[in-house]
């Protein structure tokens, strides 16, 4: 029953799955998960030295605390369902073929559920940082000290975006911290210990090195998880993720796993990547991320040659929502976001990361790859109400054309094509009556039923506008085509080359 599961609060993620943060452990009752924090500096922690992690386990263990929830019962599924980052890492893996299994019920009546979670401190004043799905709908949170000390918590803020969160306790003493460290120095290869609580058993260390970096699992605009192979388990969730000198440098949060325990691949949050976000929560208890407006996708070797784009980096901008600050901007469909505030975008997750990170109402300067050329624009940010999504992403046998070399056959968007294919009268274009499956464009995932709505930024009104176009491009010594397909409710840029053709 391979699964992602988010190391949630609860023993609710103890399935195979990918478990938030190296999931919380339910008690008594079902719970929730539990995720990373991160600490601020403290004294220096001595360098692993003989291959032992015992000087840095030494100096960090009293820093790192379990996390217990209480919600209401209302608050904790009684079919073992997990939080909503669960189900998008959940869609995430289906999508790649892997089934994720459901899990077994795991509340069994009461009116009150109990998780555990990790966390760590980053401040010797009692700041702590965890995952925000450790502390999701609880109603009241406690943090168990090192030495054992039990001590109410106070939520100071959470992001769900970024699935981080920041707690605060009063000890009545200067409290054990844990230093951020720099997770973008992290090489393939490099040691790194996780602590935590797995299935509430006691603060445990594992050791483990960084399988890779930069890990999309389609959870959010923040993706960039480092995955590690230290086994991580559930209540881990929120522990820390330290280097050889004992410094944060990421934020325990899900596993993959056929049974739900650790068999080796875990995601951490990267700590460069988090510092920001607890900073801000710290400082006003939420965050109101950027909001563009603009649906986008990779910009692959065959886009990049389709409009002669030197390297295959940026956004590609597949469609522009009406009324969003894109449209209000000049942001086109067919554009290539290259820069948002003197930043450079390199890859989709760029901007959305990017224009998360903007406050709204920002105004900052884009620029885009249009009809061969850079265009510099102004962009006014605008607010995410959480319904929006971030920058983020035909049978007619009458006169077909057949578009040289890629393998299709066309049609116009009759009225029978239009009622058949349910396209409003503002659609146009020329609709696929057949793909040959030998050529390019089957390749490509050009389907029958899809609409071609623009060939290399160009609107076509019909068949043979598209087969023009097409032929253009063949003359003028493109590799590849780039066409604006519309498939059901959804607007997608493919390039189809000519090469195999």
């Amino acid at each position: 029953m391979p699964n992602i599961l988010r190391t949630h609060r609860a023993a609710a993620l103890v399935g195979a799955a990918i478990l938030a943060g190296a999931a919380a452990f339910p008690f008594t009752l079902p719970s929730t998960s539990a995720m990373a924090a991160s600490a601020s500096a403290s004294a220096t922690v001595p360098q692993v030295s003989s291959g032992s992690f015992a000087d840095v386990v030494s100096a960090d263990k009293p820093a790192v605390v379990t996390i217990t929830t209480t919600m209401k019962a209302t608050d904790v599924s009684d079919s073992g369902d997990q939080s909503p980052m669960d189900e998008q890492f959940r869609q995430f893996f289906e999508q790649q073929g892997i089934p994720m299994p459901k899990q077994a019920p795991q509340h069994q009546g009461g009116e009150r559920g109990m998780a555990l979670g990790s966390g760590f401190i980053v401040s010797s004043d009692g700041i702590i940082v965890t995952n925000n799905h450790v502390i999701d709908n609880a109603i009241d949170i406690k943090v168990t000290l090192d030495d054992g000390t039990e001590l109410p918590a106070k939520l100071l803020g959470a992001d769900p975006k970024s699935d981080l969160a920041v707690l605060k306790i009063t000890a009545g003493k200067p409290l054990a911290t844990i230093a951020w460290g720099d997770s973008d120095a992290l090489k393939l290869g490099d040691q790194i210990l996780a602590i935590g609580n797995p299935f509430g058993i006691g603060t445990t260390v594992t050791a483990g090195i960084v399988s890779a970096r930069g890990r999309d699992l389609h959870s959010g605009p923040y993706d960039d998880f480092i995955q590690i192979d230290a086994p991580i388990n559930h209540g881990n969730s929120g522990g820390p993720l330290v280097d050889h000198s004992g410094n944060v440098v990421g934020i325990n949060t899900a596993i993959y796993s056929p049974n739900g325990g650790s068999v080796g691949v875990g995601f951490a949050i990267p700590s460069d990547q988090a510092q920001k976000v607890v900073a801000k929560l710290e400082k006003s208890g939420s965050i109101d991320h950027g909001y563009l407006g603009v649906q986008i996708q990779p910009v692959t070797a065959d886009v990049a040659d389709a409009v002669g784009l030197a390297k295959a980096e940026g956004a590609l901008v597949a469609a522009v929502n009406a009324g969003t600050p894109a449209a209000h901007s000049g942001v086109k469909t067919g554009d290539i976001v290259m820069t948002v505030g003197g930043e450079a975008v390199k890859s989709p997750r760029d901007l959305s990361r990017l224009v998360a990170d903007l406050s709204p109402g920002a105004k900052e300067a884009m620029t885009v790859w249009r009809d061969g050329r850079k265009v510099d624009l102004s962009v006014t940010v605008g607010g995410n109400d959480g319904d929006q999504k971030q920058a983020s992403a035909a049978k007619d046998e009458g006169k077909m054309q057949t578009g040289p070399s890629i393998g299709v056959a066309l049609a116009d968007l009759t009225p029978d094509v239009r009622q058949e294919l349910s396209l409003p009268d503002n659609v146009t274009g020329a609709v696929v009556a057949k793909v040959n499956p030998d050529k390019p464009a089957a390749a490509a995932g050009i389907q029958t039923g899809d609409v071609i709505v623009s060939v290399n930024d160009k609107a076509v009104l019909g068949a043979s506008d598209v087969k023009t176009a097409i032929a253009a491009a063949v003359k003028s010594g493109r590799k590849s085509v780039l066409l604006l397909i519309e498939r059901g409710d959804q607007k997608t840029f493919i390039a189809v080359p000519f090469a195999a053709a």
